[in-house]
């Protein structure tokens, strides 16, 4: 499934196959991966080579195109039965972002209403998984101009885990706003969190920072108080797995931060794409993703804990909107209290 090639999105359909980044294997190597089905679509979404919530709800329609486009079914409803076992798969990988889920219930019903053939069905569902896929890109363009105006020449902006374009088809939501105000030659800095257990901060912000030659610091999680403290950081940025009416639900430590910008008097903002959005429902209803106790116990496969050590490993947390200055969307910045501007 390893294969060394390169990609001009981070995720890719080329014709049946699905070319992205294992992201587990950056920074050190950029190495490619070829995907013919959904289950290893779903294998590679749970094991985070895929990861970030726009990429995540992507691969998922891509994961359901993969099904479509390799089908022997002979009726339409076969097809449609076979989807709905792949969408079932996938839903499984990971519980708390809402792109996945979005993904998943737009192809279905994409194929649920599209007549004709199985061959018709099936092309209308890699056309939608592809629609998916420009439409993050754009999304993310638009969240970078309206988010590049919060930021000022000179800014020190601290960021949390990754939301770059890694985290998406391309461009980043959170990164998108500070690649846009760089495009547009502000002279601002970053400081990135390495963002405990998996490092995506470490490993991820900082290789695309690197790459877009962007000034940057990086910091331990435990640093964030010291630096706003002492004053050099004026705002932060991060992305967003679930935006539900009260809360942005993102990577744990997110909710930290937000309270320690709250007490400093430093701008928060989360940057997500309207399917990120679920203001269907409260903080309450929101399933926190529990991962493996080892990424916590251990450093890749380097154990830094004794053994039969117990550790808590939840993947996000959820951060009250009354500690969020603002949510920048496509379609703005809006308060927790405007969100329903946003879709």
């Amino acid at each position: 499934m390893l294969v060394s090639v390169k990609a001009t999105r981070t995720i890719e359909w080329q014709n049946g196959v699905v070319v992205t980044i294992d992201q587990t294997k950056l920074p050190h190597k950029e190495v490619f991966i070829k995907l013919r089905t959904s289950k290893q679509m779903a294998e590679a979404i749970q094991t985070m080579k895929i990861r970030g919530a726009p990429l995540i709800g992507a691969a998922t329609a891509y994961g359901l195109a993969l099904t479509a486009f390799h089908s022997r079914a002979k009726i339409r409803q076969e097809l449609l039965k076979q989807l709905k076992d792949s969408a079932e798969l996938l839903k499984k990988t990971r519980p708390t972002a809402v792109n996945l889920f979005w993904a998943a219930d737009r192809i279905l019903k994409k194929a649920s209403e599209s007549s004709g053939s199985v061959a018709r069905v099936s092309e209308s569902v890699v056309d939608e998984a592809n629609r998916i896929a420009d439409e993050d890109v754009e999304m993310n363009r638009k969240i970078g101009e309206y988010g590049s105006k919060l930021i000022a020449d000179g800014d020190a902006i601290l960021t949390h885990c990754n939301a770059g374009s890694l985290a998406t088809v391309d461009y980043g939501t959170a990164f998108g706003v500070i690649r846009t105000a760089w495009e547009q030659g502000k002279k601002i800095s970053v400081f990135a969190t390495e963002t405990r257990p998996k490092l995506q901060g470490a490993r991820l912000t900082a290789f695309e920072l690197k790459r877009h030659h962007i000034p940057f610091t990086l910091i331990t999680d435990s640093m964030v108080g010291y630096v706003m403290f002492k004053g050099l950081v004026n705002k932060v940025v991060v992305g967003a797995d679930r935006i539900v009416q009260d809360a942005v639900v993102n990577k744990i430590g997110t909710y930290s931060i937000a309270v320690l910008a709250h007490e400093h008097r430093i701008p928060f903002y989360a940057a997500a794409p309207s399917s990120t959005f679920d203001l269907a429902h409260t903080s309450k209803d929101v399933v926190i993703e529990e991962r493996d106790p080892e990424e916590v116990t251990h450093i890749g496969s380097q154990r830094i804990a004794p053994r039969d050590t117990k550790a808590l490993n939840p993947a996000f947390d959820i951060t009250p909107m009354k500690y969020v200055t603002g949510v920048i969307c496509e379609k703005g910045v809006f308060t927790g209290k405007e969100l329903k501007n946003c879709m």
